[in-house]
């Protein structure tokens, strides 16, 4: 049977412009309702911003920015990924969304990029602090944070300076005093092994930026960015900046410590901490068991739960070795980071006859083990962390902390901060943050569509597979219309 084929004829259009002198034009009426920067504007409160930065003013000179406007042009720097602030008012001045977000007509002077930048650093790092917690709070209340457990992890951040601004450290005229500052430097924080280059060379462009290399990348000046993230939303709890040449396991306690002070206030309680074998330490897992915070984190792999050869025996604290001869505890030794060692040895004639000295102890008189202070923490670590429940959280850890620093960096401004000093770099990180807990907020109060699935009865499902075989009846050239009396 033949088809009607229908033929549409149309004119070439022509569009004619001509620029206006005057119109009528609201911003309002051209944002859409769905809008992020609409959604945004609804949601976020800042009123509490003018009475928090108060004291940054006098009471004469010029009319400074807007504070509320301020943190809104920083926001809007981190949610479009934008590396300045001349990028950031670029971007404004073209966004009609953008401008109605932060307050300004399409007719109105933006303010200088530079403006930005006075601003950023005259507001001291407590006010963005607030502001991370305000928008913290406002996730809690929505049910998005449980506190219950969370995960922490550590990204390096580029900062504003390059390799080529390095310079080596004067050695200061006083042999003496030198030597002194450079032990004060190395018990307050231990350079990694085998690279001491941070104590010989700094950039004058940013002294507190460090040389921090990343396993296949090239050596760079970063910042270290420790972030932790709450398991339940993957909403971040904690962000803060410590300087690149930094173990993880140096800053577990305070990082730990500031979650809780974010959480403590809104009736959250932190019991269970998971992080990468980069975060175990004495110190670290001392930390833990004195807060009553259950930890799951991976052992070094220098970690060594037996010693091949030797038995442990707990009530004597003495170790057994294969030939029957006791290696007795002798002394404590000071380690890295205040931790102490226990030293075992056997005496001289225990090993003089021994069959297996030469492989034991070679050209040595005897056989010495030492030992950490503690190895129970290890121990109670180690057996933690073969339970199903352990290796559980390892997933969980790669699903929760990974994926957040990825964003941050990737999509959130947090590749590299335009700033000098650590504090500068922290208030660069706490906005990459906020705008990242604002995106999830966002996300989780939009109304959800409900799909409801009915039961069918058996006798309307009969009634629908007769009208379906009669539909396959009809030829496609014929259109069937149903009244209500199908």
């Amino acid at each position: 049977m033949g088809r009607n084929i229908c033929c549409l004829i149309f004119m070439q259009g022509k569009k004619n412009y001509q620029e206006k002198l005057f119109t009528n034009f609201q911003l309002s009426e051209r944002v859409p309702q769905e809008n992020i920067y609409r959604r945004l504007k609804e949601v976020l409160d800042l009123q509490w911003l003018y009475k928090a930065t108060a004291r940054y003013y006098g009471a004469e000179g010029q009319q400074s920015i807007d504070p509320v406007v301020f943190f809104k042009f920083i926001l809007v720097g981190y949610l479009e990924n934008l590396s300045s602030d001349r990028r950031i008012i670029n971007t404004v001045s073209l966004r009609l969304d953008v401008l109605y977000f932060i307050g300004y007509d399409i007719d109105e002077e933006l303010p200088w990029h530079s403006t930005l930048s006075r601003t950023r650093q005259l507001y001291g790092q407590e006010v963005f602090q607030q502001l991370f917690r305000e928008v913290l709070k406002q996730c809690i209340a929505l049910g998005m944070v449980a506190g219950r457990r969370q995960s922490v992890d550590s990204v390096f951040v580029k900062a504003n300076a390059s390799m080529e601004s390095l310079v080596e450290k004067e050695i200061l005229e006083d042999a003496a005093i030198y030597a002194n500052s450079l032990d004060d430097q190395q018990q307050a924080a231990p350079p990694p092994s085998g690279n001491n280059a941070n104590y010989r060379h700094y950039s004058p462009s940013d002294p507190d930026a460090r040389i921090a290399t990343k396993r296949g990348k090239p050596s760079r000046l970063s910042y270290l960015a420790q972030v932790s993230v709450d398991s339940s939303s993957h909403v971040i709890t904690n962000i803060e900046a410590h300087h690149a040449d930094k173990r993880d396991s140096e800053c577990l306690s305070e990082v730990v410590d500031n979650t809780i002070k974010n959480l403590q206030p809104n009736g959250l309680l932190v019991e269970e901490v998971i992080a990468d074998a980069n975060y175990s330490s004495g110190t670290a897992l001392q930390y833990l068991e004195d807060n009553h915070i259950t930890g799951y984190i991976p052992n070094l792999g220098s970690y060594k739960k037996d010693r091949e050869g030797f038995t442990y025996d707990p009530q004597k604290d003495e170790y057994i070795c294969s030939q029957g001869a006791h290696l007795t505890f002798r002394r404590m030794a000071t380690g890295r980071a205040g931790r102490y060692k226990k030293s075992y040895s056997t005496y001289k004639r225990d090993c003089l006859n021994c069959p297996i000295r030469s492989a034991c102890i070679g050209n040595n008189d005897t056989k010495k083990i030492t030992v950490t202070q503690d190895k129970h923490l290890y121990d109670q670590m180690h057996a933690r962390m073969q339970t199903n429940k352990g290796k559980r959280m390892m997933q969980l850890r790669k699903s929760t902390a990974e994926p957040v620093l990825g964003t941050l960096v990737n999509y959130l401004g947090m590749r590299q901060v335009n700033t000098k000093g650590i504090t500068q770099a922290g208030k660069c990180m706490i906005m990459s943050a906020v705008a990242y807990n604002l995106k999830k907020l966002l996300k989780f109060v939009t109304p959800k569509t409900q799909v409801a699935i009915l039961k069918i009865p058996k006798t309307l499902k009969k009634g629908l597979n007769k009208v379906v075989s009669m539909l396959l009846r009809f030829t496609e050239s014929h259109i069937l219309v149903l009244t209500n009396q199908y």
